[in-house]
């Protein structure tokens, strides 16, 4: 038989050992970070979330169960296997921890202190009440979770591991707080990338997800800015969108090297773009209302733009149709090549929450809690169902498995308490 040389041993070792160079795969029963697996606000696979539910006193429906979490968070929980992880700030702890659950129950498995020390008094201004101090969602490479904050006057990405040991963390750059800080981490192949958008600077940032070794840095220019970097395979290529700073930004996520970049955002946005295979959308709020469409091809070209106001909640792309809920409260459909309005539909109070797609039902809540769901048909507006929970709902929701995972605000006593719920059949 044949003896391998020492390269080809190295060669073997190197290929037995190189799952970690590779974007990690999920079942579908997973949720591994903002905006599902497909980055997309669809859940994945054939299920069927309740379309009904409460928790009143009176009456109790479809609620597997609900767990107190501490002080004020806006961030959405991710889900790896029988796991739940969230962002959670507490002030009365002075700490900023990730909290890992049992998906069954709710039962706390641990927690982990990230950063420690008095963060509600690092800046003189306090952010946007729309912000808190873990207002960022997790992301999860199947054997760490990433999480974004920021502290000391800086934004921090740090990796903990499943069993809740603080593992590496890495300064992204200062960051000078105008409205608050909610930029939510992103894994491509081996790397976790973050970003922070500020008004002292911001980068974008790709990190070794087991060492969290800087392997590139991208400069963005000092503007404030909210939006959370996303990868999309778009014209024969993967690339890292960043939409804000008056730019839509295409980077090469492997290099951080600018593919191509554009005119065609305003200054300050807060959604995550979504594609339909030939365009990325941009959706922005201050000092312009817009949504545009750009051709990613890098032509340069802006297809269309018109001046709707879709500032926080981010959008849905569904066959060749942007379904998106406006600040303001109104759900509507739009064509992807035209950007021709095909329906508009009151819903009612402000949102923030994004709203997420099962098959061609969407769930989408407002700052009230109302959740009001709704047919993806581009025809026409069709109400399936709406449902009361709590007082307050900042956060998006996250679907799996036929369950909903919401964070939700209730007042107690006179004052806010913050609940994540299990909502099932």
């Amino acid at each position: 038989m044949k003896k391998l040389s020492l390269a080809g041993i190295a060669f073997l070792l190197l290929a037995c050992n190189n799952s970690w160079a590779q974007t990690p795969t999920f079942s579908e029963t997973d949720w591994p970070w903002w905006r599902g697996a497909g980055r997309q606000g669809h859940a994945v696979g054939e299920q069927t979330p309740p379309t009904q539910w409460s928790d009143s006193a009176d009456a109790k429906q479809n609620i597997v169960w609900k767990v107190p979490l501490a002080d004020r968070g806006h961030g959405s929980p991710i889900l790896l296997g029988d796991r739940v992880y969230l962002q959670v700030a507490d002030k009365a702890r002075d700490s900023q921890f990730l909290v890992c659950l049992d998906r069954d129950s709710g039962e706390l498995v641990w927690e982990a202190v990230v950063h420690k020390g008095d963060f509600d008094a690092i800046d003189k201004r306090e952010p946007n009440t729309k912000a808190s101090w873990a207002s960022c969602t997790p992301a999860t490479d199947g054997e760490r979770v990433f999480v974004n904050f920021y502290f000391d006057k800086a934004v921090y990405t740090s990796a903990v591991s499943l069993d809740g040991e603080l593992l590496w963390q890495q300064r992204l750059c200062r960051y000078q707080i105008h409205q608050g800080y909610g930029s939510s981490p992103t894994i491509h192949e081996n790397l976790v990338i973050a970003s922070a958008d500020n008004k002292a600077g911001g980068q974008v940032v790709g990190m070794d997800r087991v060492t969290g070794e800087v392997v590139w840095r991208h400069q963005r220019p000092e503007k404030p800015n909210y939006a959370s970097p996303v990868v999309l395979s778009i014209a024969g290529k993967d690339q890292l969108i960043l939409t804000g700073c008056d730019m839509v930004t295409s980077l090469d996520p492997m290099t951080g090297k600018v593919n191509w970049e554009i005119e065609g955002a305003t200054t300050e946005c807060v959604t995550t773009t979504v594609t339909d295979g030939k365009h990325v959308f941009s959706s922005g709020g201050y000092p312009d209302n817009h949504i545009s469409a750009v051709v990613a091809d890098g032509s340069g070209e802006v297809a269309w733009e018109v001046g709707t106001r879709v500032y926080v909640p981010s959008m849905l792309e569904k066959d060749g149709h942007l379904f998106m809920t406006l600040d303001a409260g109104v759900a509507m459909c739009v064509d992807c090549k035209t950007g021709d309005t095909k329906w508009k539909a009151r819903l009612g109070g402000d949102f923030t929450s994004s709203p997420v797609l099962v098959n061609d039902r969407i769930y989408a809540v407002n700052e009230e809690g109302k959740c009001y769901i709704f047919r993806a048909d581009p025809e026409q507006f069709e109400s399936i169902g709406e449902n009361q929970l709590g007082d307050s709902v900042m956060s998006t929701p996250t679907i799996s498995g036929g369950r909903i995972y919401l964070r939700v605000g209730v007042q107690e006593g006179g004052k806010r308490q913050e609940y994540l719920y299990c909502i099932g059949e």
